[in-house]
């Protein structure tokens, strides 16, 4: 794998070093794996998304307006183009939960640079915006406590943030 394309962060600000490559796949329990999401997981996304609406727009809704009620496949395939091309500016980074055999989604983490007032549990102005969510039928399940005790470990010991919000 070759090194990926330098980010150039707003206002001059490096958000990664230059030369980080960021994970192209991540093992879980049970065959489940994260990889980055791309604009062909639309109807996987749909399903996801659509099926665990209501309590996406609780989480989300207010603050970003996401899922609109009236979501079609045409919008979530741009919005997930974006995350891809994103990705690939190391700009944001988004990634798919999936089960073993890539034919559902379980939901997605999300890194992103943090908001100038984001600060960590800790007080420290933080160094990355993280949020995950997974699909209404997992989130009471051995997956989504093993993400709430996976995700912190990764973004320290993988992308070496020190100081993330997690956010909501």
């Amino acid at each position: 794998m070759g090194v990926a394309p330098a980010y150039a962060a707003p206002m001059g600000n490096r958000w990664l070093p230059v030369d980080f490559i960021y994970p192209q796949r991540v093992d879980l329990a049970g065959g489940v794996h994260l990889r980055p999401i791309r604009e062909s997981d639309v109807d996987m996304d749909m399903a996801a998304v659509l099926g665990s609406r209501q309590s996406l727009w609780q989480r989300y809704g207010p603050a970003w307006g996401w899922p609109s009620e009236d979501l079609s496949a045409e919008a979530d395939r741009a919005e997930l183009a974006r995350h891809a091309a994103d990705m690939e500016r190391r700009e944001t980074f988004a990634y798919a939960i999936l089960d073993p055999d890539e034919t559902t989604l379980y939901g997605c983490i999300y890194l992103n640079p943090p908001e100038p007032d984001d600060l960590a549990e800790a007080g420290e102005p933080a160094d990355v915006r993280v949020t995950w969510w997974v699909i209404d039928k997992m989130t009471d399940t051995d997956l989504g406590s093993e993400l709430a005790e996976f995700v912190p470990g990764w973004i320290n010991e993988t992308w070496g943030f020190r100081h993330p919000r997690f956010y909501p």
